[in-house]
């Protein structure tokens, strides 16, 4: 047994830390009620549920629309907060457009960020202690459960994430040849390395040559620098790689959490139109 099975075997004996998910946001990035939107559920069907994984079960979201058939997936990775309101609410869009939305709680095993208010508590004690391989399993199981509800077309999957999940959205559609579209919103593509993170976007660049990603980032993100993103759209492109990178130039980090202050109205629409029309085109409705 290699020293990473070992860890995440030792990981996956201890009983499960969060069991449901957050109400409302989490501390450490209480919302901005000016521009916080929030979706009703008429005409959808949404709550909390559990899903089967290999070691137990971990709360997820999920959305989708009433009396819906053959729908299409979008599996919905959450940023570095966790499950929290803004994600549910990602979920109940995707569903009032005619998809089945699901978000896993990805930290399930390592502890609930929601009630940590120093963001640097939250990178140490729980984002740096999650396997990138516990993490491709949860979804594998997530798409079983959407799966499993016969609601759905597993030959129509996609998956979008952001923040923490941008990255991981890159690493999911290399994993999974089944995902048709995907859409990463301002994920790191490169970082130092770890047995449990031992790979990054930049590194699996060549294995996306038939998945289309839509990379969604931002001009003035202080921890994503441009020449960052110019090297993987260089890696992409020698790679032969259908999938494409936007850069919004006057924006932060974030941009579409529409909950805190860098939030941009106008390119939160603008890179969520080109994310339907991306799953769109790509088979992904």
């Amino acid at each position: 047994m290699s020293k990473l099975e070992a860890e995440v075997n030792k990981i996956s004996r201890t009983e499960f830390f969060v069991k449901t998910l957050a109400t409302g946001f989490a501390l450490a990035t209480l919302p901005s009620c000016s521009t916080l939107i929030t979706t009703d559920t008429s005409g959808i069907i949404a709550s909390e549920i559990k899903v089967s994984v290999k070691d137990g079960t971990i709360p997820a979201y999920h959305a989708y629309p009433q009396n819906g058939m053959n729908l299409p997936i979008v599996l919905v990775v959450q940023e570095i907060f966790g499950v929290h309101e803004h994600i549910k609410d990602i979920c109940r869009r995707f569903a009032k457009l005619g998809y089945y939305a699901i978000a896993p709680e990805l930290y399930a095993r390592q502890g609930d960020v929601s009630i940590m208010t120093d963001f640097k508590e939250i990178l140490g004690k729980v984002v740096s202690k999650v396997p990138d391989q516990q993490v491709m399993s949860d979804l594998d199981a997530s798409l079983a459960h959407a799966v499993s509800t016969k609601l759905v077309d597993a030959n129509k999957l996609g998956i979008t994430g952001f923040c923490w999940g941008g990255r991981i959205t890159w690493l999911y559609a290399a994993h999974n040849p089944q995902v048709k579209a995907a859409g990463a919103w301002y994920g790191r593509l490169t970082a130092d390395k770890s047995p449990l993170q031992p790979m990054h976007p930049i590194d699996i660049a060549a294995k996306l040559k038939k998945t289309p990603v839509l990379g969604l980032y931002a001009g003035k993100d202080m921890g994503i620098p441009l020449e960052q993103v110019d090297k993987m759209k260089e890696a992409l492109s020698k790679a032969g790689s259908p999938s494409e990178i936007i850069v919004y130039p006057d924006v932060e980090h974030g941009f579409n959490a529409d909950y805190r202050p860098m939030y941009n109205e106008k390119a939160a629409k603008d890179a969520w139109g080109k994310l339907l029309a991306w799953f769109q085109k790509n088979g992904v409705a």
